[in-house]
């Protein structure tokens, strides 16, 4: 009976010997259900928007805001808030954009103060980010210069102006150097910024690859220091906006031409309120549209590059 109870109780065995291997296929079932899923999250959704959808979303609000405001304006003309040469009709302001297009002199104003602009702020680009980076990789020099950088941010631009005007005259150098003080230390301090959010993993990890020196400050320092860098720049261009329009309603010449901000300063000395009116919407739609068109892409697209945009 003995030997009978144990050949009976080995089927038993043999019918328990397959749980561990169903065991095992359920494990690796929820690893590959689990690796699926982290790469869902590493994987970044992209999509390009519906025409529709981008006008909703990006387009309608704007308009709307710009509307409300044209309504708002308009009623207080009606009301009579105040005199009419104090605050000039929408539709007066308008009958200035056409007569300076029939002139032929809108885009004049436009491209004189736009060249400037983009001119000095390639300028402070070309200054600002090489300095940047000696600030924020070399100690001494930090030490020196960067309570100087963070003193000239905070200074108004407009301080600048006389004492350009009277080292360098009345002519165009003079409104550079009025933009480079204006908008150098912004990007620098950018720079300076995003360098010292940079993780020092990457720093060691680029050493360990080799590299260094100018090699690491290409591929590893610059990459990750990219946002605060970008923050720096639309900050620059700000100041170096601001910057010009201080020195060009100051600096009146013949030899400057008619920028737009001569048009604001020939404006308040005509008494013409729908003039000022007219260079002060010229002002904000450059500084609208140079954000729109260059910085608000180069944004998205170092958003979408890290996978913190989707769309």
């Amino acid at each position: 009976m003995g030997s009978t109870e144990t050949t009976a109780s080995a089927p038993g065995k043999d019918e328990r010997r397959p749980a561990p291997e169903q065991g095992g296929r359920h494990d690796a079932h929820d690893l590959a259900g689990l690796e699926a899923g982290l790469d869902a999250l590493d994987t970044v959704q992209t999509r390009r928007a519906p025409l529709r959808e981008t006008l909703v979303q990006k387009v309608l609000p704007p308009v709307t805001a710009v509307l409300l405001v044209l309504v708002v304006w308009q009623v207080l003309v009606w009301a009579e808030v105040t005199d009419s040469y104090k605050l000039p009709s929408p539709g007066a302001v308008w009958q200035e954009v056409e007569n300076a297009w029939l002139q032929g002199t809108l885009l004049d104003y436009i491209w004189t103060s736009v060249s400037r602009g983009m001119f000095g702020f390639l300028l402070a680009l070309l200054i600002g980010t090489p300095l940047g980076l000696v600030v924020a990789r070399v100690r001494f020099v930090r030490a020196a210069i960067g309570p100087v950088l963070s003193g000239l941010q905070s200074l108004p631009s407009v301080a600048w102006v006389p004492p350009a005007v009277i080292w360098l005259g009345l002519n165009d150098k003079m409104m550079y150097a009025v933009i480079l003080l204006g908008a150098v230390p912004s990007i620098a301090n950018g720079l300076v910024s995003g360098v010292d959010q940079v993780p020092p993993l990457f720093l060691r990890a680029g050493r360990t690859l080799g590299a260094t020196g100018l090699r690491g400050t290409w591929h590893i320092v610059m990459p990750a220091a990219l946002p605060g860098y970008l923050a720096g720049l639309k900050q620059g261009w700000a100041f170096s906006w601001r910057s010009l329009m201080a020195a060009e309603i100051i600096a009146q010449s013949p030899d400057l031409g008619m920028g737009l901000g001569q048009l604001l300063e020939a404006g308040r000395t005509n008494s013409s309120m729908s003039q000022v009116f007219l260079a002060i919407l010229l002002i904000l739609v450059v500084g609208i549209a140079i954000d729109l068109l260059i910085f608000s892409p180069l944004e998205r697209w170092v958003l979408r590059s890290r996978g913190l945009l989707v769309k």
